[in-house]
């Protein structure tokens, strides 16, 4: 009969970042809406709905589901079927079907507006109280025990709801509608000490041990310097320079509009900028650097914390250097016990550590906390699930399902035996999370690395991938390219397959396999890594080998290393350093990188013609830059310039290497030499300009927080290509 209106009923399965970010309440307001009957839940691979009425309204429901997402979640797949109506009214969120393990854990969360107003509202029950969420915002992926996403799989099952808090929780009207993590000062966790008395610590230049989200950190004010000088001390850092969180980001920095809003985002990334003239920072935060790593409050603690002291804080991981952070309350009171005056815990307890991230310049350095475990595609799936092992420095893992990647966050160097058992508990607690058993795993050439060692002993399918292959991969992964592409690939350092130390590479390579096409010219590192500590040393061979004077007067002795204990090195890093050295910035390092850094710093955006530097044969003389910088420096020229005309000489000839390989037309451009934004940009301009398609990094580090997923698209591109 003409109008009549048909009834149906359909049943779907969303799949994505949809458990945590407030999706169930969301498709209960739409359906409700919409005059629908049925239900939603949560089960082991995402979310079901079962709704039914008439089929225009089924229609319309449909896509208002992609259309109408809450913010925070990522819809990847919906998959419908029809049922036979059943009746019924009414529409309910189900208890969890805890059936299969493939549901994405979102990542946590920066505290929202609606929660900070509630904070700092003398009216609101929850005023000033450090644990306010919602569904918008709090803890996820530090507490999650498993999967699917309620709050009896995670660590804050052992809070009993009030009843105000049971009744915001059960309203469909009220933004805690099934927030998981909801809690208020009758119910929730509680700090270990008075807050006030940890206020008066920080302002009175203590340093107190603050447990965050992901682990703890160490805080102290980062606007006294004797304060700032005796924090490092006692954390055995000498210079690297520290995180500072503050709420008003202008006041001690030249912010870019892309900055301030990197800052304010969900992430709450550290963020790398220009300090400011005049910024209220002690200059022992960031010695000698025009830069501030910079982060504004992401939990409520942060937030009162910030708003009491009424100062920046220094805000660094808890732990010492070269040891992962600290996530247990009892651990980190042995292991802080000699750095910090004062440790203000909590009793929520964190089930997986996870440090802050850093961006610089839109560049991930470190892929860490308000990113993890957002998944990564693989262009290749994998026939079967592998882990990769990562690197050695700046320690990652990745656990691959088909085409999904899991990069595990920052884990710190793994160079110690308490860095191997963190490694091994994550992967273990990621490896539950996902639901993944392992038949293969990928690791690194290096023999001696922590995590090649463990790769060895699993017994599973063993897929070797050297280091500069990996990170090309992780580029071409990164932007879905299964196609052959040239690569530079600038770092310090990665065993090549002929045993030598490459890290000036140009390579020709796809997800399977790769060519080394050129490469810097080798130079031996008189003393092995003692040349990666003190610069000068490889500044001195460099020198001594282009005819030019050693002004080191331990070079008489260093110089018989070179008979028992020079590895050859093409790396970029040490050419870097050499040319630090001999501008007189820095004989020895504290930290991975430093002179390099320094010689950015110097470079700036100043202009200058490139040094010349030959190519010949697939060898790029990179020696020549460093004599050259010489050459200028004792004639009188600008450092500033020197350092400028060096970052120009490496980029154009590298350039002409990539023109000189007749190959591919797409370059991709990786390493940890490219978080220097100074020789990005140089190299950018150079190869766009000759008519390369050029793809560089904005979801993974280029550093070696990057190796393990270009670790596993190889092994995945390998696997598929023998299934």
């Amino acid at each position: 009969m003409a109008g009549t209106v048909q009834a149906g009923r359909r049943r779907g399965h969303v799949r994505g970042v949809v458990q945590g970010v407030g999706f169930r309440p969301f498709v209960h307001r739409l359906a409700s809406g919409a005059g629908l009957s049925g239900f939603v839940l949560n089960d082991g691979d995402g979310v079901v709905v079962e709704v039914e009425g008439d089929e225009r309204s089924l229609d319309a429901f449909a896509a208002a589901l992609r259309t109408h997402a809450p913010p925070l979640a990522r819809i990847e797949a919906t998959a419908w079927e029809r049922l036979a109506p059943a009746g019924g009214t009414g529409f309910t969120i189900r208890e969890s079907d805890a059936s299969g393990r493939t549901a994405l854990v979102p990542p946590d969360i920066a505290t929202c507006d609606d929660c900070l107003r509630e904070l700092f509202d003398p009216t609101d029950r929850r005023y000033r109280y450090p644990f306010v969420n919602c569904t918008n915002c709090g803890p996820r992926f530090t507490i999650v025990v498993s999967v699917p996403y309620d709050r009896p799989r995670t660590t804050m099952a052992r809070f009993t709801l009030c009843p105000d808090c049971r009744r915001e929780y059960e309203d469909p009207a009220d933004r805690r509608f099934h927030a998981e993590p909801i809690a208020c000062p009758a119910c929730g966790p509680r700090l270990s000490m008075p807050l006030d008395e940890a206020v008066e610590a920080l302002a009175e230049g203590l340093v107190v041990a603050v447990k965050g989200l992901g682990g703890y950190h160490l805080a102290c004010r980062a606007d006294d310097e004797d304060v700032v000088a005796r924090l490092r001390a006692r954390k055995r850092r000498e210079e690297k320079p520290f995180a500072v969180m503050t709420t008003d980001p202008a006041a001690l920095a030249e912010l870019t509009p892309d900055e301030a809003e990197l800052l304010a985002s969900p992430v709450r990334p550290i963020v790398l900028v220009r300090r400011g003239a005049g910024a209220p920072v002690a200059d022992a935060v960031a010695p000698g650097s025009p830069w501030l790593g910079l982060v504004l409050p992401y939990t409520p603690l942060h937030h009162l914390l910030c708003h009491d002291v009424a100062v920046p804080l220094v805000m660094t991981s808890g732990n010492l250097t070269d040891e992962p952070i600290a996530i247990d309350d009892g651990d980190a009171r042995r292991r802080l016990a000699d750095v910090a005056d004062v440790v203000l815990g909590h009793d929520r307890v964190i089930h997986r550590r996870c440090e802050d991230s850093v961006v610089r310049a839109g560049l991930p350095l470190r892929r860490s906390r308000g990113e993890t475990p957002v998944r990564l595609p693989l262009p290749v799936a994998a026939p079967h699930p592998l882990v990769a092992v990562g690197a050695e420095l700046k320690s990652t893992f990745c656990v691959v399902r088909g085409a999904d990647a899991f990069l595990s966050p920052h884990l710190g160097d793994l160079v110690t035996a308490a860095a191997h058992r963190a490694f091994r508990d994550d992967l273990e607690l990621y490896l539950e999370m996902l639901g993944v058993t392992p038949a293969a795993v990928a690791c690194d050439l290096h023999p001696d690395y922590l995590s090649t060692r463990w790769a060895h002993e699993q017994g599973l399918e063993l897929v070797e991938v050297q280091h500069h292959h990996a990170h090309a991969a992780a580029c071409l992964a990164e932007h879905g390219l299964t196609t052959e592409a040239l690569a530079v690939v600038l770092d310090g350092t990665g065993l090549g397959t002929d045993g030598t130390l490459w890290g000036g590479e140009l390579l020709r390579c796809d997800l399977t396999a790769f060519e080394r096409v050129a490469h810097l010219e080798q130079v031996p590192l008189p003393g092995g890594e003692a040349a990666i500590r003190e610069p000068w040393r490889v500044a001195a061979v460099v020198l001594e080998r282009a005819g030019r004077p050693v002004p080191w007067p331990a070079w008489d002795a260093v110089r018989e290393s070179l008979r028992v204990n020079a590895p050859l090195s093409s790396g970029a890093g040490r050419l870097f350093d050499a040319a630090a050295a001999v501008l007189g910035l820095r004989d020895r390092v504290s930290y991975e990188g430093q002179a390099a850094i320094e010689l950015e710093h110097l470079a700036g955006s100043v202009a200058a013609a490139a040094y010349p530097c030959r190519v010949d044969g697939g060898v790029i003389a990179g020696p020549e830059l460093v004599a050259a910088a010489h050459d200028d420096l004792a004639a009188g020229r600008d450092p500033a310039e020197v350092a400028a005309a060096f970052h120009e000489g490496l980029s154009e000839a590298f350039t002409r290497a990539c023109v000189q390989a007749d190959g591919p037309r797409t370059v991709v451009l990786t390493g940890g030499c490219l978080q220097n934004v100074r020789l990005l940009g140089s190299l950018t301009r150079r190869l766009e300009g000759d008519g390369f398609r050029v793809l560089s990094h904005r979801r993974v580090p280029p550093n070696d927080g990057g190796v393990s997923i270009g670790q596993a698209a190889v092994a995945a591109g390998r696997m598929s290509a023998c299934a």
